[in-house]
């Protein structure tokens, strides 16, 4: 081929070999393979490698090699700046109408939808697709049917999008192309984040992860899977999870300049960190979406960039600011924008930001706007669709194990010889086994001794801990009576009262059952009829326990114990003043893999509160709050009201 170039002229050479010398790693017109495929025969991608093709593809006389070329220049142009790659795009489709190369142009409309229908010309892009659909191969199907699939999804058709997923991942297993199948889990991942269903969507998603680590190779899609786990994981509140994820995908995306998935993450990362209530990084992260967006040239990135602004803005409180930002992020989404998802989000989220700043009429309006969108998105067709998917493939998967265990059938009975000699062998080995038997069943005797033996002892181990502490509090009260300094006295009182509290869990262990965790509201009830008996309340103080019997660990009920010890005693100390009467209640909760526990009283909540959140008591809540991983509101308008929220892992 280059021996035909050199004889068409001399320059033309001259050229070739200007060329040849910084990119002969990509491009070599010389060898079998003259063109080496970003993501398939190299991962060289770049600035430098599109700058490669721009200048070598017009130098090919075979036109296939000179299609591929600029239709992979013109694709990998769209992750970052569309109008480039469109021009790259129409230039394909009028070189290959010239030549009347069907399969090419059908092609090049596919990368031209995918360039529409990220300029949000999704009208335009379904009709392309349609065009080309009977133009190109069998292999071409899948990307063109993952088009078309997001187009629906654009539209807010969410239903139709996870059709389009399911043709593409069947003709994926037809085809036995990883990539394909790995993409449409992706999809369906994504499709299912959409509708809030993030466990079937990590499951998807994480399917997709390995099949694109099986191949080895870190392309766009690859990229875009780990934006979209990470946006399961950050629905499910998995934080470190999703910012491991977002934190990979961002890394491939700088990597190779994918400004689209750059601009993604960060969006999601002004999520995150909100949530974290890291606001400074959630600002930068907002900057950074709007940076790339920018770069790309892409409404949809800008507008879905102020959208994370704006919900950042407006859980700060900065109402004014987060209007301004959902404003700008409506404003760019046109009557034809076409994703009614977002869209819908910027609605209720303005309808909020208008009600936080009391423009309750400008609120009304909004959340109208937000009402109708999301009928036309979350439908109930749409809602039973995707719920059924996850079944389907259930049942895809069954047949396919039914074909193999058919084609299996034959080999076992191939076996059926060879079983008979097992059987003899079996009841051989079964005589023995008896007699092993018999002999465990002795030890088995002996081992539920021993076992009632360590029961005894750690039963005796609680009751001794329990005296033991006992008789602490029994020595800090003797002392305390030597010690004519107040401040000092009520430091042991309260002590004595925190030694009581843990000493309870103990006598509570050794009385029931469980030797690993006690029942906390008969436990809450000791609790609170010493508390009482201390400050001889029991005439004018009611304590009630709105909750159920709930069981919980020692880790997790001895700090509690002390966090309810603390708010009971600076209840009885300060809420009631001269002998006031009153009532004060205790309640817990678990939900899941969480604990809610709410002390409360009708005191007189604010103009007490200079004793409240100033001594040792609330620093040990504090230090409580956070060895339970938890977090604490105090609300003292009416009363004085103390809410927790706990993780609550079982010990294993």
């Amino acid at each position: 081929m280059r021996t035909r170039f050199l004889s068409s002229s001399f320059l033309l050479s001259f050229s070739l070999l200007n060329c040849y010398i910084g990119v002969s790693q990509i491009v070599d017109f010389r060898s079998e393979n003259p063109y080496k495929k970003v993501f398939v025969d190299s991962d060289n991608f770049g600035a430098s490698y599109l700058k490669t093709l721009e200048d070598s593809y017009h130098l090919t006389e075979t036109d296939t090699l000179k299609f591929s070329m600029l239709n992979d220049l013109a694709y990998y142009w769209h992750t970052r700046n569309l109008k480039t790659s469109l021009k790259f795009t129409l230039e394909g489709l009028k070189l290959t109408k010239e030549k009347s190369d069907t399969l090419w142009e059908g092609r090049f409309q596919i990368t031209h939808a995918a360039v529409l229908l990220r300029m949000e010309k999704l009208d335009s892009a379904f009709n392309v697709l349609k065009q080309a659909k009977n133009k190109v191969l069998e292999r071409d199907l899948p990307f063109l049917y993952t088009q078309m699939g997001y187009v629906f999804e654009r539209r807010g058709q969410l239903s139709q999008a996870a059709d389009y997923a399911l043709v593409s991942l069947k003709l994926g297993e037809e085809l036995a192309d990883k990539k394909v199948r790995a993409l449409a889990y992706s999809d369906l991942s994504n499709l299912f984040w959409k509708q809030s269903k993030y466990e079937t969507g990590l499951e998807y998603g994480l399917k997709a992860i390995n099949i694109f680590e099986e191949r080895n190779i870190n392309d766009l899609d690859y990229d875009f899977t780990l934006y979209v786990v990470g946006n399961n994981y950050l629905g499910l509140k998995n934080y470190e999870q999703a910012l491991n994820y977002f934190e990979r995908s961002r890394a491939i995306g700088e990597r190779y300049g994918f400004y689209n998935n750059l601009s993604d993450v960060y969006i999601s990362e002004v999520d995150l960190y909100t949530y974290l209530n890291e606001f400074e990084k959630a600002e930068s992260a907002g900057k950074n979406a709007i940076k790339y967006a920018q770069l790309l040239d892409n409404d949809f990135m800008m507008m879905r960039s102020w959208l994370s602004i704006g919900k950042s803005q407006n859980i700060q409180g900065k109402y004014i600011s987060a209007i301004e930002s959902l404003k700008k992020s409506i404003a760019i989404a046109s009557e034809d924008f076409g994703d009614e998802f977002y869209l819908s989000q910027a609605y209720e989220t303005l309808g909020k930001a208008f009600a936080g700043n009391h423009n309750y009429q400008e609120a009304y309006q909004a959340f109208a706007e937000y009402d109708n969108l999301k009928k036309q998105i979350f439908t109930a067709e749409a809602d039973h669709r995707i719920s059924l998917i996850k079944t389907e493939f259930d049942v895809a998967n069954k047949e396919s194990i039914i074909q193999l265990q058919e084609s299996q059938i034959v080999k076992q009975r191939t076996r059926q010889t060879l079983i008979t000699i097992v059987v003899v062998l079996l009841i051989m080995y079964l005589i023995l086994l008896f007699k092993t038997v018999k002999t465990n069943s002795k030890k088995n005797k002996l081992l539920e001794e021993q076992n009632k033996e360590k029961e005894f002892l750690l039963k005796e181990i609680h009751h001794r801990v329990k005296n033991n502490l006992e008789i602490v509090s029994s020595l800090l009260s003797l002392q305390s009576a030597e010690i004519d300094d107040k401040k000092i006295v009520d430091a042991m009182q309260k002590s004595r009262h925190r030694i009581q509290s843990m000493s309870m869990v103990h006598q509570k262990l050794y009385q029931e059952k469980s030797l690993s965790s006690i029942e906390m509201k008969s436990y809450f009830e000791n609790l609170a009829n010493y508390i009482v008996n201390v400050f001889d309340a029991q005439n004018r103080i009611e304590i009630i326990f709105e909750m159920e019997e709930i069981e919980l660990d020692v880790d997790s009920a001895i700090p509690i114990g002390l966090i309810v010890n603390e708010l009971l005693t600076n209840s009885m100390k300060y809420a009631f003043p001269d002998n006031a009467k009153g009532m004060v209640s205790v309640h817990l909760k678990k939900k899941e893999s969480q604990l809610f526990l709410k002390v409360s009283d009708n005191g007189i909540g604010k103009r007490g509160s200079d004793n409240i959140g100033t001594g040792f008591g609330t620093k040990l809540i504090q230090l409580l709050t956070r060895q339970l991983d938890g977090k604490m509101d105090l609300d003292i308008e009416n009363g004085t009201v103390v809410s927790f929220e706990f993780q609550h892992f079982k010990a294993a």
